[in-house]
């Protein structure tokens, strides 16, 4: 079942720089309609201090807003919100505001009707506060006859939902190589986490399905054990490194450098993201819509973030960043055009409450 859109809540080296991967590919990122949002500009990066408010208009306002976004131009956090005392709550928190015409509660209301009548493979949708509606994808493997459906279920939201066509195809695909292996598969390790002086790493939960044992190399030794898996559903895993290794919590750069990772939060619509993975290495994009619903092949996957960034079969698993703040597990995309992306990923800051944990 959907859940509700206010809750977002070694190898040393290979698994240290946390971007390898195994590539479940869902859909492309898509943008808002010119009429209801600013104009496309290029993506800001949030200071520390707008992810802290952005939680912090979470649990003041809840269900009282309608989303939240970073202003393209100003870099502040946008606070959509539909009643005077919402507004007068986010105002005191110090945020930008935004009157819109839908609620939290509206658009819940569209994704349940989408999950209930429109629930088909190869489409996937999330909200994006920066239109105040319901950002629907669909690639090409979504015949005409579920098209008709589709459109016709969004005909009857009145205005609530978005529908674009994105090449490509939502699927799985497990890809051969480098990077870390399990069960004849190859992944990658997002970021290096700990719990009581254990060291650990995260993943995409339909890389850890695969295999109970991680390796550094094909048919190498054993470098870490599964403690935990979840997909479909959501797309998070855990692993405990057994090596006796100490892998410091960077993410690997692809340019002989690396990124320190010290801090998670949750991504926030119109900020800047960069991938990390073993198939396109390191690229940046836009998140664009968040509490993504995705419909793979072999099942639902919610609470997702859409993003512009580009990846490929063999990037699942990767991270997703911004400067030293985790953000996400890459989950997969439809590919990449040009610059244009679609990258998908679960938000990592619930993966670490589920298996408490931190990183570092």
């Amino acid at each position: 079942m959907r859940r509700n859109s206010r809750a977002r809540l070694g190898v040393s080296l290979l698994l240290v720089v946390g971007a390898l991967g195994l590539g479940a590919t869902p859909s492309a990122a898509g943008t808002p309609s010119a009429s209801d949002a600013p104009a496309a500009a290029p993506s800001a990066t949030p200071a520390p201090s707008t992810y802290a408010l952005d939680a912090a208009v979470e649990r003041r306002l809840g269900a009282a807003t309608a989303g939240t976004y970073l202003d393209a131009k100003t870099g502040k956090l946008v606070v959509t919100v539909t009643t005077d005392r919402a507004e007068e709550q986010a105002r005191a928190a110090g945020a930008t505001v935004r009157r819109v015409a839908r609620s939290a509660a509206q658009l819940d209301a569209a994704m349940d009707t989408l999950e209930a009548e429109a629930k088909i493979t190869g489409t996937s949708w999330g909200v994006d506060p920066r239109t105040n509606r319901i950002a629907v994808e669909a690639d090409s493997s979504v015949s005409a006859r579920d098209m008709a459906r589709l459109e016709a279920v969004a005909e009857r939201l009145g205005g609530a939902v978005d529908i674009k066509r994105v090449p490509g195809v939502f699927r799985r695909e497990v890809l051969g190589g480098g990077a870390i292996y399990g069960g004849g598969s190859r992944c990658s390790a997002a970021f290096n986490v700990t719990k009581g002086g254990a060291r650990y790493f995260v993943t995409a939960g339909h890389c850890t399905n695969i295999s109970a044992n991680w390796s550094a190399s094909s048919g190498g030794s054993v470098i870490g054990v599964r403690e935990g898996t979840s997909f479909p559903t959501n797309d998070y895993g855990i692993v405990r490194y057994t090596d006796g290794s100490s892998p410091a919590g960077t993410v690997d750069l692809y340019n002989g450098s690396t990124q320190d990772i010290s801090s998670a939060a949750n991504a926030v619509v119109g900020q800047a993201i960069r991938k990390s993975g073993s198939t396109t290495k390191v690229t940046s994009g836009t998140v664009t819509a968040v509490n993504v619903t995705v419909n793979y092949g072999d099942g639902p996957v919610y609470n997702m973030v859409r993003t512009t960034a580009c990846s490929a079969g063999g990037d699942s698993g990767g991270a997703h960043f911004a400067g030293s703040v985790a953000l996400g597990i890459h989950s997969g995309s439809s590919g990449c055009s040009g610059t244009a992306g679609s990258a998908i990923h679960q938000p990592v800051a619930e993966a670490l409450s589920a298996y408490g944990v931190t990183v570092y």
